[in-house]
């Protein structure tokens, strides 16, 4: 048979939807078809993603690892002794998928697999195959600008020191700051003093020099990442083309790579300038759909916090009503500085933070960020509960789940090293509040391409980052899209608290964003 012929008998076969398909991944699947202008029907099993969802700490998910960790002996095929594991694996797939499935219905994550992760596959599928346009030009003006701010830093930093050194050198820079200008610091290690991002923003506060180090630091990775890096990956048709991967994080988050388009920086002015060269097609627009504090609004639903969940349901600013409660004010004398500390006790919680941390985060004394968070308790007194109960349902069953019942094990708690469990602890709070996000807008992605299918639009969704969806419109088509993005990503669940979508258009990611 030609290698056309096979090629039509797979598109047969991939969208027949009396034949079941069990693949051992099923994204290349569904990448073929849609090249070929079609899709692929009743896909009922991936074997990759279901072992994924049985153990998200693995590093790979072959036919051979699974049968490992399935315990299904992988037979030796007579006549083919030169067959790699995964290859013999292949013929132990019934007997494997009889026991996946089994863990599945016992876990009750059938649905977490057929409902979410395999059609996610294909809507991953042709976001890889539609890529985002880019602004190649604009992109090469501005490594040469930071080229120029780089070599402006380079003079400043070098006159200040009294002497040329390597800049980038974590050794060179230590012996310059602590020895040469003697800066306060820590401990000296073995490799010499530590140079990271943590120790130099606390010192950038009272030496302007430091600031400059990590100004340089800033451009440098803006010109060889994001400039240099991006360059090399755009296609002959202007587009960037992402891996978007199902299997990566322990969370259940999507992750990009090859390149990483969710690392786009935009924390900073110069680090979001990035966002103007991803533009959208001529003739188009870009709908950007962002959740409003996602994980704040499942955590007032996984801990049934009836104090939360009504500042979410009556629609008043969240921050807000944590800083009138933590600082005993009315709502109205709250003040931006005050907003911004509860802000950071909002968000701190989700992630297990302690007084230390936050007192850091915030600029405030020990004692003074306990008693913050001492009063965010009380009030929320149905997140405490939770924080104090999800960590001894996690050490009695070895792991927490999502909403939708994915799971993280965590054999970290029962580590005899206190920093090992202290992690354990912070990972079992956060991980159904960031898993059952992430879910959540696997399933707003889902349904937002299923209705663009449905209403045979043109635009289509072309990048996913966190709680961000991007979706590639005409601009006849805009108004539609928008309203469609909001309508699907605000009902892709009912939780006990409304859900809130932010969504804006504009020709770039910046202006849409």
């Amino acid at each position: 048979m030609t290698a056309d012929g096979a090629g039509d008998l797979l598109i047969e076969l991939a969208t027949d939807e009396s034949v079941e398909k069990y693949c051992g991944e099923s994204k290349p699947l569904f990448a073929f078809c849609a090249e070929k202008g079609v899709r692929a029907r009743s896909v009922v099993f991936d074997f990759a993603l279901a072992g994924y969802l049985a153990d998200a700490n693995l590093k790979e998910y072959s036919l051979g690892r699974l049968c490992s960790l399935f315990r299904v002996p992988v037979p030796e095929v007579e006549g083919a002794p030169g067959l790699s594991e995964d290859e013999r694996a292949a013929a132990a797939m019934p007997l494997l998928y009889d026991r996946m499935i089994a863990d599945l219905d016992e876990k009750q994550q059938k649905e977490l697999l057929t409902k979410i992760e395999i059609p996610l596959a294909e809507v991953l599928a042709d976001m890889e195959r539609a890529g985002f346009a880019v602004d190649a030009e604009g992109i090469a003006r501005f490594g040469d600008f930071l080229s120029e701010e780089l070599e402006r830093l380079t003079a400043e930093i070098y006159e200040e020191a009294g002497h040329p050194f390597l800049i980038s050198s974590p050794i060179q820079l230590g012996t310059v700051l602590f020895e040469e200008m003697g800066l306060p610091h820590g401990k000296k290690n073995k490799k010499g003093w530590s140079t990271n991002a943590e120790i130099l923003s606390e010192l950038a506060g009272a030496y302007p020099f430091v600031g400059k180090i990590l100004e340089y630091r800033a451009c440098a990775k803006l010109k060889s990442t994001y400039c240099d890096g991006l360059l090399k990956e755009v296609g002959d048709d202007g587009r960037i083309r992402s891996s978007f991967n199902q299997t990566e994080t322990r969370t259940g988050r999507i992750s990009s790579s090859e390149p990483n388009l969710q690392n786009i920086p935009v924390r900073t002015k110069l680090g979001s300038e990035m966002r103007k060269f991803f533009v959208a097609a001529p003739g188009c627009v870009l709908c950007d759909a962002d959740y409003s504090q996602i994980e704040l609004r499942v955590l007032a639903d996984i801990a049934d916090d009836k104090a939360m969940q009504q500042a979410f349901n009556d629609g008043v600013d969240i921050h807000s009503v944590t800083a009138s409660q933590v600082f005993g004010i009315p709502l109205h004398m709250v003040s931006p500085s005050m907003r911004s500390r509860a802000k950071a006790v909002n968000f701190g919680i989700v992630y297990g933070i302690g007084s230390f941390s936050l007192a850091k985060d915030i600029g405030v004394s020990v004692g003074e960020a306990k008693r913050y968070i001492d009063s965010y308790l009380r009030h929320y007194s149905g997140v405490d509960s939770y924080m104090t109960g999800i960590i001894e349902r996690a050490k009695r069953d070895g792991y927490v789940e999502t909403l939708f019942h994915r799971r993280r094990y965590l054999p970290e708690l029962a580590s005899t090293n206190a920093v090992t469990r202290k992690f354990g602890e912070r990972v079992a709070r956060n991980t159904p509040i960031q898993g059952s996000a992430a879910d959540i807008i696997k399933i707003a992605m889902i349904n937002v391409a299923a209705r663009l299918r449905e209403e045979k639009l043109n635009a289509r969704l072309i990048l996913q980052v966190h709680d961000e969806l991007i979706v590639e419109a005409p601009v006849e088509e805009q108004e539609k899209v928008a309203a469609l993005l909001r309508e699907e990503m605000e009902n892709a669940v009912k939780l006990k608290v409304t859900l809130s979508v932010d969504v804006g258009s504009g020709r770039t990611w910046y202006d849409a964003k």
